[in-house]
């Protein structure tokens, strides 16, 4: 599956109805968002079993601010709703490959035990 532009208003359908969705907060005028969409565009032609979304921080203002995004590229990951990973930064291939490998290897019932410590 190629990657798929989110908007707000499509943002929480996306994480409803997908196990796994990996988002790339961008702009157009950032030079290390252009070179990391070449990567994000590859990596998910060969995971047809999660969504690759891609957010324009200039179109998509409140997203971007919901989501407390400061700097770009900006890589979220999300496994049943929860979030699970954030991080600015343009990362290689091979580090979204692992990425999404980790992502997908979750156990989802540890990581909800984990936050519910978190949270008391």
């Amino acid at each position: 599956m190629a990657t798929k532009d989110i908007t707000e208003a499509e943002f929480e359908q996306t994480l409803t109805e997908n196990d796994v969705v990996f988002v790339d907060f961008w702009a157009d005028w950032c030079g290390p968002c252009k070179q990391f969409a070449p990567v994000y565009e590859k990596v998910s032609e060969e995971h047809s079993d999660v969504v690759f979304g891609k957010v324009d921080t200039e179109a998509e203002r409140g997203l971007a601010a919901a989501a407390n995004i400061s700097s770009i590229p900006t890589l979220m990951a999300f496994r049943e709703k929860v979030l699970v990973y954030a991080e600015p930064g343009a990362i290689n291939a091979g580090q979204l490959e692992e990425l999404v490998t980790a992502v997908k290897g979750l156990d989802m019932d540890e990581v909800r035990e984990q936050i519910a410590k978190q949270q008391n």
